[in-house]
């Protein structure tokens, strides 16, 4: 029986589940899934507001990744994990997430494309964690964002490739757009 009590509270069997997508995990799931669709979540936005010093940065040169904050609209992927897979999907997203403690897991409503609400698997950025970046401004992301580099690569690629991605699925989000210019103009 796979328990998964940080997800679920009380300790539930884990079926299949849905995880939300926002960022690097649209274009780089790296766990197996039967379904996705676009999908809208209320109450939350993306913004680049988590230092991070492994994945796309260092403790002296960090990055910056994204989290959901409070208010808005956030639009981005879900994706489906059948039974069979569920415990070792979880396991890899946590361990792929959570390295730090910095997201809070948050089972959230979440508005299907296609029409359906389910309950999803959601990383919300944790306010209080002493990587929560706060509320930057777009020349500081951007500053912070075209020096950093760790782990699986520079910060710079992080954004183009989730702005990229975005436009793709005809998703707006302006912020991360005015910063992704102000990237390109550094790029030249």
């Amino acid at each position: 029986m796979f328990c998964c009590i940080r997800f679920l509270s009380p300790c539930l069997d884990m079926n299949d589940f849905w995880v939300f997508a926002y960022g690097s995990l649209m274009w780089s799931p790296g766990f197996f899934y039967d379904d996705v669709q676009p999908t809208r979540l209320l109450g939350y936005h993306r913004r680049l507001c988590i230092y991070s010093f492994h994945y796309r940065g260092t403790p002296k040169q960090p990055g910056l990744v994204l989290g959901l904050i409070n208010g808005g609209v956030c639009d981005g992927l879900s994706f489906h994990i059948p039974q069979r897979r569920a415990q070792t999907s979880y396991e890899y997203l946590i361990q792929r997430e959570q390295l730090n403690g910095v997201y809070k897991e948050r089972s959230l409503l979440l508005s299907l494309k296609d029409g359906r609400k389910v309950q999803g698997l959601v990383f919300v950025a944790d306010f209080m964690h002493p990587q929560y970046a706060g509320f930057l401004d777009s020349d500081k992301i951007a500053e912070i964002v075209s020096k950093a580099k760790g782990k699986t690569g520079s910060n710079k690629e992080y954004v183009l490739r989730t702005v990229r991605h975005l436009q793709g699925l005809d998703v707006r989000d302006y912020l991360l757009e005015r910063i992704f210019h102000k990237l390109l103009r550094f790029q030249a």
